[in-house]
């Protein structure tokens, strides 16, 4: 006897007799099980294989063929457990995998309505290429000789709309944080440049998204969103750009008070947001060219500090400029000489460098620098009396120390 008496492919079943012993083959109706097992000379479990209808079970062993007996193939209602992706683009094309059972002699996949292309890959799997659908949730069908399976929910995700990027511009190394804004950002799973994909991103909501711009450049490249509905097409451009360069600086001096005239030269200099003297911006600039930029130096302090051009591609190296206090004369060795001149004078002090003029009284007189602290001159001839030497820099003039000049002896 067998039991049960029916059953759907893969059913478990158990015949009883005699003789088993040795068996080689249980078949359903000219059809060999895959499976059996010899319990005991009067029984037999085995896995009944696909079949339809009534059919007839039979046992061989060396021996022979056993008589038969009826095993009616009953058809079981497909149940579907899972979908996997469960969410895919509203222009579909994408393959779905279907887990559940009973999928045996499946006839048609549906998503809604709408007949899929499948693969019953086995009583348990079948794969699907999901149909174009407007977008929400339908209900994901198989059906099989046995019936249609109760509903699976698949959703239908509609394409991202990508906007605009904010702010469109940076620099080559990236690493900057940029808003990305638009429509349908729900499951965001990248964000790229051009080919690159984004250092990180972060989901805000589905009309925005934060993002770290990777390393690229220079130039534009195309910003775009990929979710389960697929990749933006919009081409909306983040240009990447190359820091600016100083190559030349005119002038480089001046004093605490700012106010001087300062033309800088390179690349990159459109763009430009700010130009610094070391931490202080110098406001206005004007950007002449993409090689030239035009500004009045910012008050300071005494000393060199860095000047530096910054755009959204980055800030540019510094290029040296020098505050200058006004100078100071300590010493002048001598200080007294004859009417004819022609004496040599030394001035000592402190900001001697870039002295531009020496006055004897009002009256200009060559000069040489022999360092910051020292300079030397030649007293011009005069009448006798006292005058007032000063040393005029960019950084302003010096207090003056006197020279007296004498005339001779009388008897």
């Amino acid at each position: 006897m067998t039991s049960p008496f029916s059953g759907a492919a893969g059913t478990v079943v158990t015949l009883t007799g005699t003789g088993f012993t040795g068996a080689t083959a249980v078949v359903f109706g000219g059809t060999p099980s895959a499976s059996f097992t010899v319990v005991s000379p009067t029984e037999i479990t085995t896995v009944a294989p696909t079949g339809a209808g009534a059919v007839q079970i039979a046992v061989t062993t060396p021996g022979g063929t056993s008589n038969a007996i009826g095993f009616t193939y009953t058809i079981a209602t497909p149940a579907i457990s899972s979908v996997t992706p469960n969410q895919g683009s509203v222009e579909g094309g994408n393959t779905v995998i279907l887990t559940g059972t009973d999928f045996t002699g499946a006839t048609s996949v549906r998503f809604g309505t709408v007949a899929a292309a499948f693969l019953a890959v086995s009583a348990t799997q079948a794969t699907a290429v999901a149909p174009a659908g407007p977008p929400g949730t339908v209900d994901g069908t198989i059906t099989t000789p046995g019936g249609t399976s109760a509903g699976i929910p698949y959703t239908y995700v509609a394409v991202p709309v990508l906007s605009s990027v904010t702010p469109a511009q940076g620099p080559l190394v990236g690493g900057n944080s940029i808003t990305l804004s638009g429509t349908g950002f729900t499951g965001t799973t990248s964000v790229r440049f051009g080919a690159n994909a984004a250092s990180s991103f972060t989901f805000v909501s589905a009309t925005q998204l934060t993002a770290v711009v990777s390393t690229g450049g220079p130039g534009p490249v195309a910003v775009t969103v990929t979710t389960p509905g697929g990749t933006s097409t919009q081409a909306v451009p983040y240009y990447y750009l190359a820091a600016p360069v100083i190559s030349g600086i005119t002038a480089g001096s001046g004093p605490v008070s700012g106010g001087v005239p300062v033309t800088l030269t390179g690349a990159n200099f459109l763009q430009t947001t700010a130009v610094r003297f070391g931490v202080n911006s110098a406001t206005p600039y004007t950007i002449f060219s993409a090689t030239e930029i035009r500004t009045v130096s910012p008050p300071g302090v005494a000393g060199t500090v860095p000047v530096t051009v910054t755009t959204p591609g980055g800030t540019s190296n510094g290029a040296a400029y020098v505050y200058l206090g006004a100078p100071v004369v300590a010493g002048l060795v001598p200080n007294q000489g004859p009417l004819a001149g022609g004496t040599t004078l030394t001035l000592t002090g402190v900001g001697l460098t870039y002295a531009t003029a020496v006055l004897f009284g009002a009256v200009p007189i060559g000069f040489t620098v022999v360092s910051d602290t020292q300079l030397t001159t030649t007293a011009p001839p005069g009448v006798a009396g006292s005058v007032i030497i000063r040393v005029i820099t960019p950084g302003g003039t010096s207090v003056g120390v006197p020279y007296t000049r004498l005339g001779p002896p009388g008897i």
